[in-house]
């Protein structure tokens, strides 16, 4: 049996809802009725589809293996005519077979049938069965194989048998008749350039799908196998360039549309850099050239600002904000909690109102009076600056001016919520967009997924930020970490210990933060312990925030509400519990929270046995760099692209066939190649995105 390696997202596609299966029969008409539905939950939705469904693995039927050679665990397919066959009862109901061919006997059994089934294995009649041979009490045998009735002398198949992905109801046999029919009516669609190919040591198109639907007996098993094969190299590449040219269509399409053009005249943005305690680093003096030059141009500029936990994004965001208001224009910052939001305008506020800049605040836990005047002020064009959460694209809230939106933590929201603040904006003109991510992204993940957005990277530290020391600790010295609590808090310092779940769960087996909190309590006998979780309500949490912040508590038992924003310097000591339920991206981002002033952090995993590989994986991980791109590397050669990316990926061509790991090298070539084919041969570029997508580019990237 040869298996196919496919990459990481292999079958990582848009499943349609029931109403686009229920009417998928009308869209492809000449199917049997249902069929079409079950195809397009496997995203074929037109003939064409079917040729870019491949296989999983293959089974060899090409050749015949005598009964009395075949060894045990092997899978092999034999010819042997039927001896006899019954129903049995003992030890429990089955039909058992017995066969023989010229060299030997064998027993064939099925514990689930149909009454076909036993009147195929009538007497006498020649079958050729392919299943995994075992010793069983009456000598070998096969359970379950699949079994064909054949006429005597029937000529063998010419090629390896494709197992394809499939759904409820679709039969492999139904998808190869199908694949089949596309495959024999393939004419010569050749798309990419000779000298490409030739470069790249790249088969012609149909050629490609030949060999992967119907590969010869005597093609390189091994390569189909790793799928570094030819083929399969031909097919990833194409498709990480239709991922390009639909990306970078996307990208001139948005270039294309018109924005304020707002100028860099350094009077505000002056103002606050003489003002600042602290010089900007290196990296953030080149984000911030890169993005004023983008705000300057007269289409919306589309940026990521990534950059590690605490390499001081706020600041670049904040500047850019000025650009805007010292042209007479507006500016909103998005984050996903209100904590988050929160330290923002803190920040903003105070590096800001010295200016005369007021910000508008629109959160959940102010009043409805206090919002309503905001708004007001807003849609009057009063306030030039909104610091909010998702309160921000609620339908009353106005910005008629609007020409910058920055939204923090991009990949929490959907692309539509993005959509939303950029909408926000009035007279046909589209804001500038900035997107930061304090999970940094892979290089190989930025050129294919993040292809259609301009990158900035902070990859530079503020000094005085101070390394965290982590340690893994087992559960069962849990009273060692807590006495390491109590001698902090006897130093002056504070401390977190963060709780994954707020309620019991039996599936998790994670203890609650109302619990810990009570057990901490009762064990840190005269230290102020506070609790903060997602089930607060927003004043509650926010004024729990402010007495940890104030150092009127000493130790903050918290859920991931403060994964991200909370900067408390004298915070020197983090306790995660169950750090092996946590990903990567989030015990980077927690481990951020120390660290902060000039006391040595140390950051204490608490891990329960047994671990599982993949939690071993992430916390030898965390344990042993302190770098968020190396970590950011490794996340994603642990969870793949598709969940890395999170809910970015909506709208976005996802990868179904290459892998970012083993094909990087494809990348480049393919991005070159779009450019190209955009710039110079269009419509080849519309038909392979055509090929591939069949019109179905969808809503890509807000």
């Amino acid at each position: 049996m040869v298996r196919i390696g496919h990459g990481a997202d292999a079958l990582n596609r848009a499943v349609p809802d029931a109403t686009a299966a229920a009417s998928a029969d009308a869209a492809w008409p000449g199917l049997p009725p249902g069929l079409a539905g079950r195809l397009a939950k496997l995203d074929i939705r037109r003939p064409a589809d079917l040729l870019l469904h491949l296989p999983l693995r293959y089974e060899d039927e090409t050749r015949l293996t005598p009964i009395a050679t075949a060894r045990e665990g092997d899978t092999v397919q034999v010819e042997a005519e039927v001896v006899s066959s019954e129903v049995s009862l003992r030890p429990r109901r089955q039909l058992v077979a017995r066969l023989r061919d010229q060299s030997g006997p064998l027993v064939a059994r099925w514990l689930n049938f149909y009454p076909s089934l036993q009147k195929q294995l009538a007497p006498g009649a020649r079958l050729r069965l392919f299943g995994e041979v075992r010793s069983g009490f009456f000598g070998d045998e096969m359970v379950h194989p699949r079994l064909r009735r054949i006429e005597p002398g029937e000529p063998l198949p010419e090629a390896l048998t494709p197992v394809y992905p499939t759904t409820a109801g679709l039969a492999q046999s139904a998808l190869r008749k199908l694949i089949g029919r596309e495959l024999d009516r393939l004419r010569d669609d050749e798309l990419l350039p000779v000298g490409v190919r030739e470069v790249l040591g790249l088969p012609a198109f149909a050629e490609a799908l030949a060999m992967l639907h119907r590969p010869p007996p005597d093609c390189d098993a091994e390569a189909l196998a790793a799928g570094d094969h030819p083929a399969w190299r031909r097919i990833k590449f194409e498709e990480l360039l239709v991922q390009q040219i639909s990306l970078r269509r996307a990208y001139n399409a948005r270039r294309a549309k018109r924005a304020p053009a707002l100028a860099a005249r350094q009077e505000l943005t002056a103002a606050l850099g003489a003002r600042l305690p602290f010089a900007l680093t290196g990296a953030q003096r080149r984000a911030v050239a890169e993005i004023a030059a983008d705000l300057a141009a007269p289409h919306p500029m589309q940026r990521l600002l990534q950059g590690d936990v605490g390499s001081g994004k706020t600041i670049v965001a904040a500047l850019a904000m000025l650009q805007a208001v010292e042209n007479g224009y507006q500016a909103a910052l998005m984050a996903p909690t209100e904590i988050l939001a929160g330290q923002h305008y803190a920040k903003l506020r105070a590096w800001l109102e010295p200016l005369g800049i007021e910000i508008a605040w629109l959160a959940g836990s102010r009043t409805k009076r206090e919002r309503a005047a905001e708004m007001a002020r807003l849609a009057a064009g009063e306030l030039p600056l909104a610091v909010g959460t998702h309160a921000l694209i609620e339908d009353p809230v106005a910005l008629p001016r609007l020409a910058l939106a920055v939204v923090d933590e991009q990949h929490r929201f959907g692309v539509r919520q993005r959509l939303a603040l950029r909408e926000k904006a009035a007279g046909g003109a589209s804001p500038h967009m900035l997107m930061m991510s304090a999970t940094p992204i892979p290089r190989t993940l930025a050129m294919t997924h993040y292809a259609d957005l301009d990158v900035s990277v902070l990859d530079e530290l503020p000094p005085g930020r101070t390394p965290v020391v982590t340690k893994l600790v087992a559960d069962g010295r849990r009273d060692e970490v807590i006495a390491r609590i109590r001698d902090a808090c006897a130093g002056g310092r504070q401390a977190y210990w963060v709780c994954p779940l707020v309620e019991e769960s039996e599936t998790l087996q994670l203890k609650a933060a109302e619990e810990t909190f009570a057990t901490l309590a009762s064990a840190l006998a005269g230290l102020r312990v506070g609790l903060v979780h997602g089930r607060l309500k927003p004043a509650e949490k926010s004024a729990t925030m402010v007495a940890f912040a104030a150092g009127e508590l000493d130790v903050l038992v918290a859920t991931t509400v403060i994964e991200v924003g909370v900067d408390v310097p004298n915070a020197s000591l983090m306790v995660i519990e169950h750090a092996e339920r946590f990903g990567l991206a989030q015990l980077h981002q927690l481990r951020g929270r120390v660290g902060r002033g000039r006391t040595e952090s140390v950051c204490i995993l608490l891990y329960a046995r047994p671990l599982s590989e993949t939690a071993r994986a992430r916390l030898k991980v965390i344990y042993e760099h302190a770098d968020g791109f190396v970590i950011a590397r490794e996340d994603l050669h642990i969870r793949g692209p598709g969940e890395f990316v999170g809910a970015r990926q909506s709208g976005v061509p996802l990868l179904r066939h290459a892998n970012l790991e083993t094909d990087g090298d494809l990348i480049e070539p393919a991005r070159v190649l779009a450019e190209h084919l955009l710039s110079e041969a269009p419509a080849t570029a519309e038909r392979l995105v055509e090929r591939w997508l069949g019109g179905r580019e969808g809503l890509l990237r807000a």
